[in-house]
């Protein structure tokens, strides 16, 4: 991870921005990946220091326990008003080794309204020596009175190639190759995919739903898979299957059972019909909803071409 971190181009801004002397007193991480989010807002803490992740002192920062860099809330925990009274009167002491402090907020997405709130004045004008670097996975619950005073750094999905490296120099895995190609470009969904288990689970649904053309049975179809947990790893498997369907059939290849299903035309809305889901799901979709809205607008497509071609 720390490699594929090291390659973005918001790593590299920020470390122009340390490089030359010209830091900004708040940054905001945007990372859709939860599992390595933590991870990610310490690669960029140990450049703020300029230390390396061997040095001693980087090797306390990455174990959370460098006096001059907080990262909040403790693992597996939301932040809470507590915790920002107790880092703003923290903040008003002098650095003990730095000459500077770093405040981190790991998940800061997931931060109350009145809590971001309370932000807002020392985010705004900090204590000299004092900055910000405020991790999410999502830039839509942060308020925009708070994107207004920090300087944003996007890191976008990583490349499946990218991925697939990442996860062959972690550990050679015969899932790797599929793992990469499944995943969204979130190398945490990469790395649990790798895992096994679960997956194989998530690839015999996409499998089905994808299969499946006959509107009488899409009802039990949904019902079947709509509370599983691996709502957008599933949509992203789906993603996967109709779109090899499609190339499939554009090189004349030899046609697998979802390409056999159905005919190009179809695939290509399948495709943008996934997508539309996935955009969906961000918004609170009702998912057995959304799965049993898709298959039956992929057979309606399907019915459609079937009546044009005659």
């Amino acid at each position: 991870m720390k490699q594929l971190i090291l390659g973005t181009t918001a790593y590299s801004a920020f470390s122009g921005d340390a490089d030359n002397g010209r830091l900004s007193h708040a940054y905001m991480l945007y990372l859709n990946d939860a599992k390595n989010l933590r991870f990610a807002l310490k690669i960029f803490a140990l450049k703020f220091f300029g230390l390396g992740e061997n040095d001693t002192d980087g090797k306390r920062l990455i174990n959370e326990n460098l006096t001059d860099c907080r990262i909040y809330p403790d693992e597996g925990k939301k932040l809470t008003a507590e915790a920002v009274s107790e880092f703003l009167n923290d903040s008003a002491l002098q650095p003990v080794e730095y000459g500077k402090k770093l405040y981190i907020i790991s998940g800061f997405n997931e931060a109350s309204a009145l809590i971001q709130n309370k932000l807002l004045k020392t985010l705004e004008e900090p204590p000299h020596g004092v900055y910000f670097l405020l991790g999410v996975t999502s830039l839509a619950p942060v308020l925009d009175t708070v994107k207004s005073r920090v300087k944003t750094l996007t890191i976008a999905p990583f490349t499946e190639e990218q991925i697939f490296s990442a996860l062959e120099r972690k550990e050679t895995n015969p899932l790797n190759a599929q793992a990469a190609r499944s995943c969204g470009g979130i190398f945490g969904a990469a790395e649990n995919i790798a895992g096994g288990g679960w997956f194989g689970g998530i690839a015999e649904a996409a499998r089905e739903i994808c299969t499946t053309s006959d509107i009488s049975e899409i009802g039990a179809v949904a019902i079947k898979y709509g509370d599983t947990k691996y709502k957008s790893e599933l949509l992203n498997e789906l993603h996967f299957l109709y779109y090899s369907a499609l190339c499939e059939r554009a090189g004349n290849a030899e046609l697998g059972e979802v390409a056999k299903k159905w005919i190009t035309p179809v695939l290509v809305y399948a495709v943008e019909s996934v997508d539309k889901a996935g955009a969906d799901l961000k918004f609170n979709a009702f998912f057995q909803g959304l799965l049993y809205d898709l298959m039956l607008r992929i057979i309606e497509e399907n019915d459609k071409w079937l009546k044009l071609q005659g």
